[in-house]
């Protein structure tokens, strides 16, 4: 990428690390299922965001949805989850796991081929025996006999920069995972499911070297492919990278501006309900400001404990449960169970 780009990423990122919008509660769940539907999006699925959050945590289906559609996301989720924890043991990339990690990305609506070089199965993630093109009219992908060698080479050049490369140089491990998506979907090796696996696969080399993963929005669509056919064209790598990098900059800025909007609105809102307990209760500002920390705290979890407030917080236990007691009785909180085992939830 170039060193404007360059500069560019390192700076947001560096941001975003110091705003801690990583380190946000279920901030990495909802991260990996934008990613996912995001790459869906682009092969077609209508499936939103949120659609996919039912469906992956609760096994909720959208009566507006095909099955198929549904499908297509369910099976990449198992694909990253899978792909996440193999990527961690850090082992070499063989044409084997590729068609593994084809496999389970296509499982559910990988379709059965019959051809004139044979028979193949792309829910099984099995190499194209049949040539293909770039939609209808575009330029042709390789012969599908070239395939194994290529896919063989492409292996053995990944797992060397793999080695080679310095952890601690973010923008060239953007730059390799980049590289490792170009060079497999210019290889197309499956009949159906090359975007969402290549897609995976830069994901996957970005996680294996902890990075923040590079999200392609189905907006981003027409300008992202441009760029694949650009770069086969002019046979200069630069042009898609300098798109990714472009995009993850733009996705990286966006996330930093909405957090910051979310946490203007969040002082506003403390601020808000400090007032309202000094003017109501006749609470000492000082403690309107220590009881608002506590909802705050406890506003994303189901229940919480005294013991959570001491080793959060620092106060005595004393104190602790002379707070939970008050925000019992000032209305915010709800306690359940006895004094042993006593739990608090906001209402």
């Amino acid at each position: 990428m170039t060193q404007e780009n360059k500069d560019r990423l390192l700076r947001l990122l560096q941001q975003h690390k110091a705003l801690g919008i990583s380190e946000t509660i279920d901030f990495d769940k909802f991260y990996l299922s934008s990613i996912i539907t995001h790459s869906t999006a682009i092969e077609g699925s209508p499936v939103t965001e949120v659609e996919a959050q039912l469906l992956f945590d609760e096994g909720i289906t959208s009566s507006k949805r095909t099955m198929l559609e549904q499908q297509m996301n369910l099976d990449l989720k198992v694909a990253y989850d899978y792909g996440r924890e193999w990527i961690r043991h850090h082992e070499a990339i063989t044409v084997d796991w590729l068609v593994l990690l084809a496999s389970k990305v296509m499982a559910r609506t990988g379709s059965e081929y019959h051809s004139i070089g044979g028979d193949f199965s792309a829910a099984k993630g099995e190499l194209r025996k049949l040539n293909v093109t770039a939609g209808a009219g575009g330029k042709s992908y390789m012969s599908y006999q070239k395939i194994p060698a290529r896919l063989t080479a492409f292996c053995e050049e990944l797992n060397q920069r793999r080695k080679a490369i310095n952890p601690a140089d973010v923008a060239a491990v953007y730059d390799l995972s980049f590289w490792a998506h170009f060079e497999l979907v210019t290889i197309h090796p499956w009949a159906d499911g090359n975007g969402r696996t290549c897609r995976l696969l830069m994901n996957l080399l970005q996680w294996e070297f902890d990075v923040l993963p590079t999200k392609v929005l189905k907006e981003d669509k027409a300008e992202y492919i441009q760029a694949l056919i650009d770069t086969r064209e002019s046979e200069d790598l630069n042009i898609f990278l300098d798109c990714m990098a472009r995009h993850h900059c733009q996705h990286l800025q966006a996330d930093i501006d909405q957090f910051m909007k979310s946490m203007s609105e969040k002082m506003v809102d403390k601020q808000g309900l400090k007032q309202k307990m000094v003017d109501k209760w006749s609470v000492k500002p000082s403690l309107a400001e220590k009881m608002v920390d506590i909802l705050d705290f406890v506003a994303d979890k189901d229940e919480i404990t005294s013991e959570a407030i001491v080793a959060h917080f620092g106060f005595t236990p004393t104190t602790a449960k002379r707070y939970l007691r008050q925000l019992t009785e000032f209305g915010y909180l709800e306690a359940h169970g006895g004094n042993k085992n006593r739990t608090y939830s906001k209402k």
